[in-house]
C-alpha cells in the first residue's frame, strides 16, 4: 500500500511538474522579465489571438512590478472576459499578461478570406489554424491550430530569441523573428521584430501590442495620465466622465469600477514616425514611456477596473524574397 502510494505520489508529482508552463527570466541587474515561452502542448497561452512569443507576465524594477494577470480566472466557456462578483474572468483568447502582440491581415488573418471552411489560414505568431466553417472571422475564436510552425528559442542573460518558421497554404510562409532585450545599465525593454517571407505571396499585415498594464496588481486610478506626441482627439465623449482629454493627455479623473471601462480610438497623429510615442504616468509615479521607428496606423486605449491598455498599431508589408523589421522601445520609470 505505501509503495503503491509513493508511486501515485510520485506520478502526479511528475504530472504537475510537466505540466508547468515553460519559461525564462532575464535581468540587466536594474530590470528583471519573466517570459513564458511558446509550447503547443504545456505553454501558459494555447490561445489562438495573440502572439505565443515574448509573453512578459512580469517585469519588476525599483521594487515594482508592471505586469501581471488582468483576471483572477481563466474558463473555456467564456469568450473575450466577464465580470463575476469582484472577479474578471478570461476565455483562452484573452488570458495573457503583460505586453503582447497580435497581427491582423485586414480585419481577419492572412489568407482567412481565401480559406474554404475546412481550409487552413495563418495567424502571424500562432500558426496554421484551420477555418471551421462559413461565418467571418473573429479573433476570439479558439481556432484549431494544424501547424505551430517550428519554434527557436534562445535564451541569453539579458535577452530572449524566438524564431517561427511557418509553411502555411496558398503560398504564404515566412520566418518570424522576436527579440525581447533588456539594455545594459537602463530600465529599458526593447521587443525587436523581423519577418522575412520565405514564400510566393506578399505578406500585408497591421500588428498592436495590447500593453496590458497592472503595476503592483492595480489599475487604473484617479491621476493616472496618458500623454502622447500629437494633440489627441476621439471619435465620441468619453463615457461617464471617468477621463478627460486635455491637448496631448488623456486623464484619469474617477476611480474605475464594478463594470466602467474607458474605451475609444484616439486620433490625431500623423504619418510621422515621431507621433509613434505614448508615456503612461501613474498616480503613483511610476509608469512606462513606447516608442517604435515606425508610423502610426491606428491608436485606441482601453480599461477596465484591473488594467490599463494603450493600442497602437503599426503596418507591416513584406513582398516575397523581402525581410522587414521594426522596434518597439519601453522605458520604465518610478519616482
Amino acid at each position: 500500500m505505501l509503495r503503491h502510494a509513493l508511486a501515485s505520489g510520485l506520478a502526479l508529482a511528475a504530472l504537475v511538474h510537466a505540466a508547468t508552463p515553460p519559461e525564462a527570466t532575464i535581468s540587466n541587474g536594474l530590470v528583471t522579465a519573466k517570459i513564458y515561452l511558446p509550447d503547443a502542448k504545456i505553454g501558459y497561452y494555447r490561445g489562438t489571438r495573440f502572439d505565443w512569443s515574448g509573453v512578459v507576465h512580469s517585469l519588476t524594477y525599483k521594487g515594482h512590478d508592471f505586469y501581471g494577470p488582468w483576471y483572477q480566472e481563466s474558463r473555456p466557456s467564456v469568450t473575450d472576459f466577464i465580470y463575476e462578483g469582484p472577479n474578471v474572468v478570461t476565455g483562452a483568447a484573452s488570458s495573457i499578461p503583460g505586453p503582447v502582440e497580435e497581427y491582423f491581415t485586414g480585419t481577419t488573418a492572412l489568407g482567412f478570406e481565401q480559406a474554404k471552411p475546412g481550409g487552413t489560414f495563418i495567424k502571424l505568431g500562432v500558426g496554421v489554424l484551420k477555418r471551421p466553417d462559413d461565418k467571418p472571422y473573429n479573433h476570439y475564436t479558439p481556432y484549431e491550430v494544424l501547424d505551430p510552425g517550428k519554434w527557436t528559442i534562445r535564451k541569453h542573460a539579458d535577452n530572449v530569441q524566438f524564431i517561427q518558421e511557418i509553411h502555411g497554404p496558398g503560398g504564404y510562409a515566412y520566418i518570424y523573428t522576436k527579440t525581447v532585450r533588456l539594455a545594459k545599465g537602463s530600465p529599458r525593454m526593447t521587443l525587436e521584430h523581423s519577418l522575412k517571407n520565405i514564400g510566393t505571396q506578399a505578406i500585408d499585415a497591421n500588428g498592436y501590442n495590447h500593453n496590458f498594464l497592472v503595476v503592483d496588481g492595480k489599475g487604473p486610478q484617479p491621476g493616472d495620465k496618458v500623454t502622447a506626441a500629437f494633440n489627441l482627439g476621439t471619435p465620441a465623449p468619453l463615457e461617464n466622465d471617468l477621463a478627460v482629454i486635455e491637448a496631448k493627455n488623456l486623464i484619469y479623473k474617477k476611480p474605475v469600477e464594478g463594470k466602467d471601462r474607458v474605451f475609444t480610438l484616439l486620433q490625431g497623429y500623423s504619418s510621422d514616425t515621431k507621433d509613434f510615442d505614448f508615456r503612461v504616468d501613474k498616480a503613483d509615479g511610476t509608469g512606462f514611456h513606447v516608442t517604435a521607428d515606425r508610423p502610426v496606423s491606428r491608436s485606441m486605449l482601453w480599461s477596465i477596473r484591473t488594467v490599463m491598455s494603450i493600442e497602437p498599431y503599426l503596418e507591416i508589408k513584406v513582398d516575397p524574397g523581402k525581410t522587414t523589421t521594426w522596434t518597439l522601445t519601453y522605458d520604465y520609470f518610478t519616482k
